[in-house]
């Protein structure tokens, strides 16, 4: 049986979750790994909350549905975990790695997150700082890099400076580089 990890990512339209799944996805394919990465859409606008997802395998996979079991789950928005059911099924061990200046002891206390492993970064914050938008998904990128050790670091680094490097500057091109090493440094938790 093929070991497939599932990665679900839980944000507000504009906040870089879509773009998070395809470059995680990107990171994978640079390892000679196989991957899936798509959103869930609908009718969302700036604001309202989005799923997207991302699959990483070292076989082909043969799954082609949205992920309902995953092993990581990621929330960029802290307001989505009183909106939405973002531990819907995960099951005993799941990692939830939530993008919270609170530390993570007290989110792994709320009822949802029993049996959880519950990991902080605060990436709003770290994004703020580097790239100067509240577009916290590059800090997670680096806090699931090390959460998961699916990557190591510097691989990471390189596909973010080449997939970013086609569409911006140098100068945003280093921020986000510096916002992954951050989230990867100040991941706290478990």
């Amino acid at each position: 049986m093929q070991q497939v990890t599932e990665i679900r990512w839980h944000a507000r339209g504009g906040q870089g979750a879509v773009t998070a799944a395809k470059m995680t996805a990107e990171v994978a394919l640079s390892q000679d790994k196989f991957f899936q990465a798509f959103p869930e859409y609908g009718p969302e606008r700036s604001g309202a909350p989005i799923v997207a997802f991302t699959r990483i395998s070292d076989a082909p996979i043969q799954v082609y549905s949205a992920i309902e079991h995953p092993d990581y789950v990621l929330v960029l928005d802290p307001t989505l975990l009183d909106v939405v059911d973002v531990t819907s099924g995960t099951g005993e061990g799941a990692v939830v790695i939530i993008n919270s200046e609170e530390d993570a002891a007290m989110l792994a206390a709320r009822p949802e997150m029993a049996g959880k492993k519950v990991y902080t970064v605060p990436a709003t914050r770290i994004a703020l700082e580097t790239i100067k938008r509240a577009i916290p998904n590059t800090p997670l990128i680096g806090a699931l890099t090390r959460v998961s050790g699916l990557f190591d670091l510097d691989g990471v680094l390189g596909q973010v400076k080449g997939s970013l490097g086609k569409k911006f500057s140098d100068e945003v091109v280093s921020a986000n580089l510096e916002a992954v090493r951050r989230g990867y440094e100040e991941v706290s938790g478990e």
